[in-house]
């Protein structure tokens, strides 16, 4: 939502429709940012006499120029920015001139609001760099830019503020235009424009100021009236994303959503892009009625001369330039959680309007923002940008983001929190799914079933180490086993000696740890066998991860919930005595976090309960689900 500043009625620049720039401001902290946009709107005579007057009230209290006033104040609406003198979120400002209207973007300089800033980066068509001429480049500088890069911005303004205080030193100004080049070679930027500036005094801002005879370039507000930054998204490939499925009545079906590029007329051939289905545009509808034509931006219902199988979600294309659909990607991520990237973990991926289950196969690298460079690495944290691949359970339709902003753009969603974990540009497909095909079996799992006379099934013990989890476990099988019914064992420390002995326990190596296993067990139910499974398994994401990839009847939890104090004093293994002495670290319970079964199908090992009662407790569910036959005789061979 923009929080735009009033506009002044009796300003000359109200007069004519102006075509909009969209720009960001950027940079590292206390550069400048918002007292730029301040002196912007104080020039063009775009603050009204009361905002005024309140402006210069904040200045006494909250300023940092004396009596002057202090234009960052305009913009740092916030109590808190005001306080601290910076900015922490973004806020969007509008500016005209006689020759162009502008929506500015003034985001946070902080690292810790890296985040923010990559937010106003993906609406803007052009970015102002802000750089302390006393100071230079720095580390959030080259980050700024390395994201504003990423996130397909082409042009970029320089602008070397506070010359003023460098007693306007021209080589000064050269030596970081000179070094932002040089960093600037490895990004995509086609313009960059390095400017003197004082925001704090208006040299260079509205007009050429006589402090800078050496500068022969414009003033900033001149270069950004007349620069041209628009891409036709008539002219790209056709995309329509269905956004609503519209059915006010039976004799009508549309499909609502916006044109995110190329064009569309009544009777132009159409494809599904997911199906390859075919068909053609009967009609574009709109409240005000029906349109002979729509082209990148329009929203608006399409109704169509076939009937189709169409969800929200679809993307509608030109049958003879289809976007790419597969189910494993490549694209860069921009990490905005405080919870670590856990490659392996299952998270949500909204594209567009469609959302499905994604999970980062591998992380390629760390970008080194400082160089560009390339860093190996195993996660990532907070403001940190990585390449990825990943991998949905569904084939999506994309673009590559270079090519389409809108089709190729995505984030990530923690299915815990339902916070947005990342942002993503998909940079090209990963072919592998086209290559590779699910082979149909003659003997299904029903049939491997039948000949065991139960249902295959998993049966998921997690709880912290020492709760009693596999000493239950082993006491199941072994009944399950001696009347007959076909069963396999996963424990938590068998399958580490073999198939997961090269994982340690990080959070990151747990979570493949549990997608593994999860992966194996979904492989034995195929055979039949109910298995049962004994693992700390300490996330509610990776258990879920489990039960997502069987059928919904198969997957069993069972919280084997003795407390902490008891597995503690049972210690079985000694590992909490070395854990709470530091010999043992990311150990559960200790210093690394267990996040208890929110709604599991069996809670056992409370109130005194019995390795043999909990066993007796677990079978009785599997009759009554119909998975295995009654075993009457159980509770006397556990002496219950």
């Amino acid at each position: 939502m923009f929080d735009a500043v009033q506009i002044n009625p009796h300003s000359r620049l109200m007069t004519q429709a102006r075509p909009t720039l969209r720009l960001l401001t950027c940079g590292s902290v206390d550069d400048g940012k918002s007292t730029l946009i301040g002196r912007l709107l104080y020039e063009q005579s775009l603050i009204l006499d009361d905002q005024l007057a309140a402006l210069e009230r904040d200045s006494r209290k909250h300023g940092t120029d004396g009596a002057n006033i202090d234009f960052a104040l305009l913009v740092d609406g916030l109590e808190a920015e005001r306080e601290q003198g910076i900015t922490i979120d973004v806020a969007y400002r509008y500016v005209s001139t006689a020759k162009r209207s502008f929506i500015i973007a003034d985001t946070p300089g902080h690292e810790q609001y890296t985040r923010n800033m990559a937010t106003g980066a993906s609406g803007a068509d052009l970015a102002v760099l802000l750089v302390d001429a006393r100071k230079g480049l720095l580390t959030q500088t080259c980050r700024h830019a390395a994201i504003v890069s990423l996130t397909g911005i082409r042009q970029v303004v320089l602008a070397v503020n506070k010359i003023d205080l460098t007693g306007f030193d021209e080589a000064g100004f050269a030596k970081i235009a000179a070094d932002f080049r040089r960093f600037a070679d490895a990004l995509d930027f086609k313009t960059i424009a390095p400017i003197p500036i004082s925001a704090r005094h208006g040299d260079n801002i509205s007009s050429k100021s006589a402090n800078t005879p050496w500068y022969r370039g414009p003033a900033l507000l001149d270069y950004l009236e007349t620069i041209d930054v628009v891409e036709d998204g008539a002219t790209r490939p056709l995309r329509f994303a269905v956004q609503w499925v519209n059915r006010p009545h039976l004799d009508f079906r549309g499909f609502s959503g916006t044109v995110a590029s190329g064009t569309l007329r009544p009777g132009d051939e159409i494809a599904v892009a997911g199906s390859g289905r075919l068909s053609r545009v009967a009609r574009i509808v709109t409240k005000d009625g029906d349109l002979r034509g729509a082209t990148a931006g329009d929203a608006v219902t399409l109704t169509l001369a076939d009937e189709l199988d169409i969800a929200r979600g679809d993307i509608l294309c030109d049958p003879k330039n289809r976007p790419e659909v597969s189910d494993q990607f490549a694209a860069h991520l921009i990490w905005m959680s405080d919870g670590k990237l856990l490659p392996g973990r299952s998270y949500l991926m909204k594209a567009g309007t469609r959302t499905v289950p994604v999970s980062v196969t591998e992380l390629k690298y760390r970008v080194d923002v400082n160089t560009l460079g390339e860093l190996a690495a195993k996660t990532l944290s907070l403001n940190e940008v990585g390449f990825c691949n990943l991998a949905t359970t569904t084939p999506i339709a994309f673009d590559p983001y270079k090519e389409n902003h809108t089709t190729g753009a995505f984030i990530l969603i923690d299915r815990v929190t339902n916070a947005t974990a990342a942002a993503g540009l998909i940079a090209f497909g990963l072919r592998r799914a086209t290559n590779i095909h699910l082979q149909g079996l003659a003997v299904a799992k029903q049939d491997r079933a039948r000949i065991k006379h139960h249902q295959p099934a998993v049966l998921w013990f997690t709880g912290l180490s020492g709760s009693g989890k596999s000493t239950i476990a082993n006491l199941v099988e072994s009944g399950l086993y001696a009347h007959g019914v076909h069963t396999i064992m996963l424990d938590g420390d068998n399958v580490r000696h073999g198939l997961n002995k090269d994982l340690g326990f990080s959070e990151a190596d747990r979570v493949e740890n549990i997608r593994r296993i999860g992966e194996v067990a979904k492989l034995m139910t195929q055979a039949g066998l109910i298995v049962l499974c004994s693992f700390i398994s300490p996330f509610r994401a990776e258990r879920r991860m489990v039960r997502e990839l069987l059928d919904g009847h198969e997957f069993i939890e069972i919280f084997v919930a003795t407390p902490l104090e008891d597995c503690i004093a049972r210690d079985p293994k000694g590992l909490y005595k070395k854990a709470m002495a530091g010999e043992i670290k990311n150990f559960t319970g200790i210093d690394q976090n267990y996040e208890p079964p929110e709604a599991p199908e069996l809670i056992v090992g409370l109130d005194n309960q019995t390795a043999g009662q909990a066993a007796a407790q677990i079978v009785a569910l599997l009759a009554t689900r119909g998975l295995i036959d009654h075993i009457d005789d159980l509770a006397a061979d556990w002496s219950i």
